[in-house]
């Protein structure tokens, strides 16, 4: 990282995008990863993926137009996509949430803004701001775990995620844990995320009660003594613990942080959620489960760490 009394290192900025189903999250991020200004978009993914990546650039180049603005000299663009993203080839090579299928993202980008670029992927750029500057910041080996409309890992080793050949690492909520169950988007059976994302607590609810609800509501009224929602509840960690489960046995990790929409619920999911795991772990060592701690600014200043990680810094 360069020195924080260089003047010129203070006035350098990175355009930050974390890109998501529904809206850009979006900042300008000091070399120490510090955000400088920070501003929300609607993503408009409705409107098909060219229309999306003409946002994305546009966006962009606002903000690096911002940055001059202000007297900042912004030096690179990172960018944070869902699906399955080949980093080393700036791809989005699959996107669900926005439509995208193989576009050359971070060579548009560079094209637009004349700086070098970085793509990632949302939730592993969200584990590695966890790891370096969150939560995670005092271990090495570190599994990020977004539980949100569905549920996706990171795992982090000295600040760096791991991506897998494909680009595809971290599907952890694609695991089986309920052999037979519910019917997942991806095609097959019993995957974590049909169990024990917030989309599935609100909908076992749901279906159980004959009201809507969403998971905030559930854990609320669970904590109330509400018997169904403790149901719904009890099954949740449940699932997670065994989801953890498996996720601890190939990674090995120190710590665990939890995120997304679920993690909110803090308290009432993390201490019943320890036990269950331990019981679980037999000859396996115990890792520490907490609550992520940037919130839902992981994922930018995830993006911002990628593009500092191409420009030789290191926060």
């Amino acid at each position: 990282m360069t020195p924080t009394g260089d003047p010129v290192a203070a006035g350098e900025v990175v355009v930050a995008l974390d890109v998501g189903g529904t809206g850009i999250k979006c900042a300008l991020v000091a070399p120490d990863g510090t955000a400088r200004h920070v501003e929300r978009h609607p993503t408009g993914a409705a409107r098909g993926p060219r229309a999306v990546v003409e946002t994305i650039l546009t966006v962009a180049e606002g903000l690096a137009g911002k940055a001059r603005a202000d007297g900042l000299t912004p030096v690179a663009v990172g960018v944070a996509v869902p699906g399955v993203i080949d980093e080393a080839a700036g791809i989005a090579a699959w996107s669900a949430n926005v439509g995208f299928r193989d576009v050359p993202l971070r060579d548009l980008v560079t094209a637009r803004l004349g700086l070098p670029a970085a793509l990632g992927h949302d939730v592993r750029a969200g584990g590695v701001a966890e790891a370096r500057l969150g939560a995670g910041r005092e271990s090495r080996h570190v599994l990020f775990v977004a539980i949100g409309t569905g549920i996706a890992a990171a795992h982090v080793v000295d600040g760096v995620a791991a991506t897998g050949a494909h680009g595809a690492a971290g599907e952890l909520g694609h695991v089986v844990v309920r052999p037979g169950g519910a019917p997942c988007g991806c095609g097959s059976a019993g995957c974590l995320e049909t169990v024990a994302s917030a989309a599935a607590v609100g909908r076992r609810y749901s279906e159980l009660a004959g009201v809507p609800a969403t998971a905030a509501e559930v854990a609320a009224l669970a904590r109330t003594g509400d018997a169904l929602a403790g149901q719904v509840w009890r099954e949740t960690v449940d699932a997670l613990a065994d989801g953890l489960l498996t996720a601890q046995s190939l990674y090995d990790v120190e710590l665990i942080v939890l995120g997304g929409g679920l993690a909110e619920a803090d308290a009432a999911l993390l201490d019943p959620l320890r036990p269950a795991l331990r019981s679980r772990l037999t000859f396996r060592r115990e890792p520490r489960l907490v609550r992520a701690a940037l919130g839902d600014e992981a994922g930018c200043l995830g993006a911002a760490l990628l593009a500092l990680d191409r420009l030789g810094r290191v926060p």
